[in-house]
């Protein structure tokens, strides 16, 4: 595919793609416990950096970081890195500088 044309992805509709955050591997207690990535405690919601997002999107921007759930999502390989696509009511949060319904809670 190299030898053809670079061709821009652009997503379609309600679609969101996102690539997952590097931090969202091993985690630590509070009390400085490490937390492998695959121990199972509940089903862990993940964030990511929202990298593209189709016209009918409303509430997501490119640049945004959200919280969603990886296991109902679609893997996609870009440049030899994994990608996620979902649609914008998958996503349960967004962490942003735009402030309308906060939470008062930061990252």
């Amino acid at each position: 595919m190299s030898d053809g044309p670079k061709l821009e992805i652009q997503m379609l509709q309600d679609r969101v793609l996102v690539k997952l955050s590097p931090e969202d591997g091993e985690r630590r207690s509070s009390g400085g416990i490490v937390i492998p990535a695959t121990a199972q405690v509940a089903r862990r919601l993940a964030w990511g950096d929202v990298l593209g997002v189709g016209n009918s999107v409303r509430n997501v921007k490119t640049g945004d970081r959200v919280l969603f759930n990886p296991e109902d999502q679609h893997e996609v390989e870009i440049q030899g890195e994994g990608h996620l696509v979902m649609r914008e009511r998958d996503i349960h949060a967004v962490a942003t500088e735009r402030t309308e319904h906060g939470t008062g809670l930061y990252l």
